[in-house]
């Protein structure tokens, strides 16, 4: 969370949360920080890639997949068996419960050279209740492009634990995937040439922003004392670097270590509709409005009852339903809310008294009514 973003408290607070929110704006009321470049943005091409494969595990004590519903995993082991010499019957059906189909991942780091490790993530894709104590074998790590770049393959270390025991089970984090440590090698290098069109290198910011752009470049051409950085976009700054591959690298860590100080973030509230959550940041205000909360419930009770003849008559027993139906309704005022800075919207929408989901519903028709001055995010 950035400095001046405060979560909003949708109930009127305690002393406690009423100082943490004080002391939160007058954090945000200090001036902004300033930030190195390699904290705003990367080079163009100096990034990871990412490495997935299809492999098998073996050495399971049990808890590998049922094959007879994981049908690939006896196909997988079969070929391989093939590859090393042994033939396997047409139509035998192998029972093995040591044995588990797995997706393997990893990340290439940019610059990487061949028979330097990687770590890797192994996760089950068949039915196999625990991986732990399983070694991977022999897996071909492919990139986007469907070359191999990494060979993978080790002990599989699970942090996950269970046991069970007469019908009852207990379980503490994940069984079904575990890591190996430096369990891939690099087989083949992402080519990356730097600086290749005449020395002319790319900056990329992480958020697209004019004004930071600006400062960017004039921070770089400040320091450099010439015209090296010039903006292409909010985005992308393009730099004249050295043409010398030891001098490119010193031009581009002194680029990375400069420092900027961004503009200030505009006014946004983040609303997440899955937890009830609201974020806004300190650049929020509320102009003048007037909102009426209250809640409207409609119950609905029925009751059935029995109604028996007269004795000795024709009549017949039948039943009968009786509804009665009530509206309750609670009663809502209208209240004037306003902020100029974030610890009097906090009040004011506080002031409310309404649950997270009544606010988001507030928050949505104040913007529509042109009072919340700021942009609305929904996740």
């Amino acid at each position: 969370m950035h400095p001046g973003t405060v979560p909003l408290i949708s109930r009127p607070g305690t002393l406690a949360a009423r100082l943490l929110v004080l002391a939160l704006c007058c954090l945000a009321a200090l001036p902004a920080q300033a930030e190195r470049l390699r904290e705003l943005g990367g080079f163009a091409g100096v990034r990871d890639n990412a490495l997935v494969g299809y492999g098998l595990v073996v050495g399971l004590d049990g808890t590998g997949d049922q094959t007879m519903q994981a049908p690939f995993t006896g196909q997988s082991l079969t070929n391989m068996l093939s590859q090393l010499g042994i033939t396997v019957p047409p139509g035998t059906n192998m029972q093995l419960r040591n044995v588990a189909a797995v997706m393997v991942t990893a990340d290439l780091p940019p610059f990487a050279r061949p028979g330097q490790r990687l770590d890797v993530v192994v996760s089950s894709v068949g039915n196999a209740d625990s991986l732990r104590g399983g070694t991977l074998l022999m897996t071909p790590l492919k990139g986007a492009d469907g070359d191999t770049y990494a060979i993978a393959q080790g002990n599989l270390l699970v942090a996950g634990a269970g046991a069970s025991a007469g019908g009852t089970s207990v379980q503490v984090n994940q069984q079904a995937g575990g890591r190996i440590s430096g369990g891939a090698t690099v087989e083949r290098e992402v080519p990356l040439a730097l600086g290749a069109n005449g020395g002319l290198l790319e900056l990329q910011l992480d958020s697209s922003d004019f004004g930071t752009a600006q400062r960017v470049v004039s921070a770089i051409n400040r320091e450099f004392g010439r015209t090296v950085a010039a903006a292409q976009n909010g985005r992308v700054i393009a730099l004249d670097g050295p043409r010398d591959a030891n001098a490119r690298v010193n031009f581009m860590a002194r680029v990375e270590n400069i420092e900027v100080t961004p503009p200030e973030a505009p006014a946004r509230v983040v609303l997440n509709s899955r937890t009830g959550s609201i974020v806004l940041n300190g650049a929020v205000t509320l102009r003048q409005a007037a909102v009426a909360h209250g809640n409207l419930s409609i119950v609905i009770d029925s009751e059935f009852g029995v109604s028996q003849p007269n004795p000795f008559t024709d009549g017949e027993t039948v039943v009968v339903r009786d509804t009665e139906i009530s509206i309750e309704q609670q009663p809502g005022t209208l209240k004037v809310v306003e902020g100029a800075d974030l610890l009097e919207v906090v009040d004011a929408l506080n002031s409310l008294g309404a649950t997270p989901n009544d606010l988001m519903s507030i928050l949505e028709a104040l913007k529509a009514a042109g009072s919340l001055r700021a942009e609305l995010e929904i996740i």
